[in-house]
């Protein structure tokens, strides 16, 4: 059974998802508060998504998804809150998180984004043994690791699949709707910005200098680029 944590301190938006999960066939992992979301963690090492409401009574989702990230940068993180201001998406994003639903929210469209982190926390049906190699990068694609100059990144599953969408077409400009539909898929209900801040947050860790990025390039009015 695919587990699921789900962090939500409302008792009734917690079954309401608890129970649609449970349609869909995954088993939720209840939690109400940051400390029993990191015991459920420690009990059930097999989680591989979560759900975060933001507004907690012992702390916010931003600081439990910071912890989780740091423990696993593998694992799916969905940040789901009330607010509807443009920074809290995106420090919720920038703090490690792969996406976010906003409440009011309908359960064909919180299953449709957790099946689809699912599927890529899971690594697909991917078997591949090599590795691709571009500047100083070496990319994994077995163990779906990246390294620059010998040293690990530590990367979310969502970034290793941009990451790997650039390094297959390097020096070409994908346009912000292409990676959204190759990273998260077709069916995907959010917004175009959400490439954009993980952008931002690859940058970080891969650029030697982030604010005059060389190797993720912007193609102004269009997308983006891997040059090397």
């Amino acid at each position: 059974m695919k587990k699921v944590l789900v962090l939500e301190d409302e008792s009734s938006i917690r079954s309401f998802v608890v129970i649609n999960l449970k349609r869909s066939g995954y088993e939720p992992i209840e939690a109400a508060t940051g400390e029993q979301a990191y015991e459920q963690v420690r009990l059930n090492p097999d989680i591989k998504v979560a759900i975060l409401d933001i507004m907690l009574p012992d702390t916010d989702g931003f600081e439990v998804c910071r912890r989780l990230r740091a423990a696993d940068p593998k694992m799916g993180i969905i940040m789901l809150t009330a607010r509807t201001q443009e920074m809290d998406k995106v420090t919720g994003l920038m703090t490690g998180a792969d996406d976010y639903v906003t409440k009011p929210f309908s359960p064909a469209e919180l299953t449709a984004r957790i099946d689809a982190l699912y599927r890529r926390v899971g690594g697909g049906d991917e078997e591949e043994t090599g590795e691709l190699v571009r500047g100083p990068f070496k990319l994994n694609t077995r163990n779906r690791t990246l390294e620059k100059n010998g040293e690990r990144i530590k990367l979310t599953q969502v970034e290793y699949s941009i990451i790997r969408l650039f390094m297959d077409n390097t020096g070409k400009a994908l346009s912000r709707e292409e990676i959204l539909n190759n990273v998260w898929g077709k069916d995907y209900f959010g917004e175009l910005k959400i490439v954009d801040v993980n952008i931002r947050r690859l940058r970080i860790k891969i650029e030697d200098d982030a604010t005059n990025p060389t190797y993720i390039t912007t193609v102004w009015g269009y997308g983006y680029k891997w040059g090397y």
